[in-house]
């Protein structure tokens, strides 16, 4: 379990200072699927995850998880939502077991008094805002295709570490049309794909998917249509 000096928004504080804040942390353990809040909830505390991996997500009127982010230990939980005193706009769950950690509002309102404290939360917050704004995007603008061609250009080592329903959940798609689209950019010569080991054999046509939203049924077209037309020239 980490420290709340190990995370960079107590780290500033003084010993003094840190070790009442620590005597103030509730500490409280999570199983694996266990909700830490749900969507609509309301909170006095901030949650601090000292141990494990969560996922963020809202559901919509179907029952449907739309994947916000992931976050491993240590990290801050739902600020935004704490410090508007708004219920929180998506639930929190836990992906492995773990540990959360709750400082209440009056005791971190006394933290904010120090400059260098203050300015981690802000940054905190804006990271949570940049992430907001990626999720929108790829949501509202990137097809299917475009988003796991997107993800294996950014994070290709994320095939190395999840399994390919746990990529599927992320990127809101159905294990079967995550399937479907690797096996059609394999067949494309577009990558090599063997046992969560990912190779990219032509990048460009990765870049193409991703900006022209979309994946062509054949990379090789032009070259296909030459052939045909010198058959056809006497």
């Amino acid at each position: 379990m980490h420290e709340l000096q190990e995370i960079p928004l107590f780290s500033g504080l003084n010993e003094e200072f840190l070790k009442e804040v620590k005597e103030s942390v509730l500490i409280r353990h999570y199983k694996k699927e266990s909700i830490v809040f749900y969507e609509g909830e309301k909170t006095d505390y901030l949650h601090i995850l000292l141990s494990g991996t969560v996922k963020v997500y809202k559901t919509t009127h179907k029952g449907t998880q739309v994947q916000i982010n992931r976050f491993s230990a240590p990290a801050l939980l739902g600020e935004f939502a704490y410090f508007e005193k708004e219920a929180f706009p998506a639930t929190c769950e836990f992906i492995k077991d773990g540990t959360i950690g709750l400082l209440h509002f009056d005791k971190l309102y006394s933290c904010l008094k120090d400059p260098k404290f203050a300015l981690e939360l802000i940054k905190s917050i804006s990271r949570k805002v940049s992430v907001l704004s990626a999720l929108v995007h790829k949501e509202t603008i990137l097809s299917s295709e475009a988003k796991v061609a997107d993800l294996i250009l950014r994070k290709p080592s994320s095939f190395l570490k999840l399994k390919n329903n746990e990529i599927a959940s992320i990127l809101n798609l159905t294990p079967e049309t995550f399937s479907r689209i690797l096996t059609k950019l394999k067949k494309e010569n577009i990558i090599q794909f063997d046992e969560h080991k990912i190779e990219v054999l032509n990048e460009e046509a990765l870049c193409q998917i991703v900006e022209g939203n979309s994946i062509k049924e054949c990379t090789h077209c032009i070259d296909e249509f030459k052939k045909l037309l010198e058959q056809k020239i006497p």
